[in-house]
């Protein structure tokens, strides 16, 4: 589905199935160096099971256009623009790692337009190492092989996530270059990374959430690891938020190294 978006092109996968104003909608916003893909499973299922799709590419990333954002607050406005674009009232937004900072701060701006919060390999802070700054600005495929080091637990998902036998290992650093060289303007890489590592409005905007939050968290994730996620998770607590917690003993891709378990935990918490 192609929407045009603070005037820009924008490309939202639906998961096959056409967009109906009568049923509810949810946003899926993938983090750095990847795109709507990342979310095939999930995004298929509640395509099928009476929900609206937007899994989008974030604004000069593959198939969209636009300037790429350079700070979270800027992927939360396009967030927010993109439901007016779609003509959605309310919405639950899913975000994963950059994605979460994104859909969190969204949700905090927002607030009664969405109706569920879903934070996928989260931290906040969501600090960067400057080796890793470094590399993604002056060597961008050390730094894509640095990444997927840190994320990854498993080299082959179970069946339900690719296909049996995929080696995500390898899909996801193909990934990783295809979304780089999407944009010869700019290094997105770099861009999301420092957008990342800059955000300093997380507590307060858990704050200011107004719906349901679930935190999905790894356990073995070396990017944003669960304890960096604390925080985060007391300050909601602290608020008196409807929250939900659950971690898995996999890496940052929850997506692709626990598929079903992630659609579950999804589906849980969106029809509870």
């Amino acid at each position: 589905m192609q929407l045009t978006v603070n005037g820009a092109p924008t490309f939202c996968y639906t998961g096959g199935k056409a967009f109906d104003a009568a049923k509810p909608t949810i946003v899926f916003v993938h983090g750095v160096l990847n795109d709507h893909s990342v979310w095939g499973l999930q995004s298929r299922y509640f395509a099928n099971h009476g929900f609206n799709v937007l899994a989008v590419d974030l604004p000069g990333h593959c198939k969209s256009g636009g300037e790429a954002p350079s700070t979270v607050e800027e992927g939360a406005e396009f967030v927010g623009a993109l439901l007016d674009a779609a003509g959605v009232k309310r919405a639950a937004l899913v975000g994963h790692s950059w994605g979460s900072l994104i859909s969190l701060e969204a949700a905090s701006r927002l607030e009664e337009r969405v109706t569920h919060l879903a934070l996928i390999g989260t931290a906040a802070p969501m600090k960067v190492s400057q080796a890793l700054l470094d590399a993604s600005l002056s060597n961008p495929e050390k730094a894509i092989h640095m990444i997927n080091v840190f994320s990854r637990s498993t080299l082959a998902p179970p069946p339900s996530s690719l296909g049996p036998g995929t080696w995500v290992w390898g899909a996801g650093k193909a990934l990783n270059r295809r979304v780089l060289r999407s944009n010869a303007k700019v290094n997105v890489f770099h861009r999301g990374f420092k957008a990342c590592d800059s955000y300093a409005n997380a507590e307060k905007a858990i704050e200011q959430v107004t719906c349901p939050i679930l935190f999905v968290l790894g356990g073995v994730d070396q990017m944003t690891t669960p304890k960096a996620a604390e925080p985060l998770i007391e300050r909601a607590r602290a608020a008196g938020k409807r929250l939900q917690v659950v971690r898995m003993p996999v890496g940052h891709h929850q997506m692709t190294e626990a598929p079903d378990q992630t659609l579950q935990a999804l589906k849980d918490f969106i029809r509870a």
